[in-house]
């Protein structure tokens, strides 16, 4: 299991070898601030962090809020560190919900990503994992939740997301299934791919979305890509339980194969380590399971560029 941990090898190899791999590296998935929720760093350091670690791109996710207007301004101000960032539309309340306009004005300040709702999505408000089970809110009590589905109540997609899957594949961005459940993601999945949509990713599926290995397989059938998040795998002082064990980790990247799979860091929580931090760490467990430099480098670094078009 631990082979390609390099017995005899010393801490300070170990740790070079881990910075090698970070060096041209892609976190797909950085939740620093300002942000209604608890954030332990802001945009800028989280480009700071990731620039001088010697990563390619970083994609800022906040789920209130598109941040591309931030992260063009953070290219303009910060070209210098050769980090490109950008950000994306939640589809969550705050924004209209399935809106297009707000879809369309996303996409021509550069917005790279479109995330089905997130904290608005039904299945989050009911999931296990959800709101019912605590899930970490906002600093300040905001209006509830108006619920949201893609699925009518003929089990069909609805019109109003199929206009935004329309922009989607116009411009050639990413779709994310956000925290939608997977029997909402594949039907959406699926007409998004009937209408020209090349790009698509799964956040998280064994968190939230409650997807089987099958599932993810027959994703990957479709022509998705897999994002894992690292805060699932490593410990989290403000989380109650423990992290998920290396194993299900291996089982996951297995069922969607190194091809096709991202590590991201869903990270930069106040009371969490840092998005640098959560990928040396979790390149140090795929180590322990045999995973070769080659393979990590795809999980890290060429995969998501492969999905981002750089």
């Amino acid at each position: 299991m631990a082979a390609n941990l390099q017995p005899g090898s010393t801490d300070a190899a170990l740790e070079d070898r881990i910075s090698k791999l970070l060096v041209g590296a892609v976190d797909m998935h950085c939740h620093s601030g300002p942000s209604v929720m608890a954030r332990d760093m802001n945009h800028i350091e989280a480009m700071q962090e990731a620039a001088a670690a010697g990563f390619r791109a970083m994609l800022i996710k906040d789920h209130y809020y598109s941040a591309t207007p931030v992260t063009e301004m953070l290219n303009q101000a910060y070209g210098h560190l050769n980090i490109k960032m950008f950000s994306g539309v939640p589809l969550n309340n705050a924004l209209g919900g399935f809106n297009k306009h707000a879809v369309d004005h996303g996409i021509a300040l550069g917005a790279r990503l479109v995330w089905l709702p997130t904290f608005s999505s039904k299945n989050h408000c009911e999931s296990r994992y959800g709101i019912r089970a605590g899930f970490p809110h906002t600093k300040k009590k905001l209006l509830p939740i108006d619920q949201l589905t893609p699925i009518d109540a003929n089990g069909n997609v609805k019109d109003e997301v199929k206009e935004i899957l329309d922009l989607i594949a116009q411009n050639d961005i990413i779709l994310a299934g956000g925290h939608c459940h997977v029997s909402e993601i594949f039907p959406v999945f699926e007409e998004a791919k009937k209408r020209g949509v090349k790009r698509l990713l799964v956040n998280h599926p064994s968190f939230i979305v409650d997807a089987t290995y099958e599932d993810i397989k027959q994703f990957v059938a479709m022509g998705a890509y897999i994002e894992h998040s690292l805060c699932m795998f490593i410990p989290v002082p403000r989380r109650k339980r423990d992290p998920f064990p290396p194993e299900d980790l291996d089982r996951l990247i297995k069922a969607g194969t190194v091809d096709r799979t991202i590590l991201a860091s869903d990270l930069g929580q106040q009371g969490a380590d840092h998005p640098v931090l959560g990928f040396r760490n979790v390149i140090k467990i795929c180590m322990g399971l045999g995973y070769s430099d080659e393979d990590i480098h795809k999980m890290v670094s060429r995969n998501p560029l492969e999905l981002l078009g750089l």
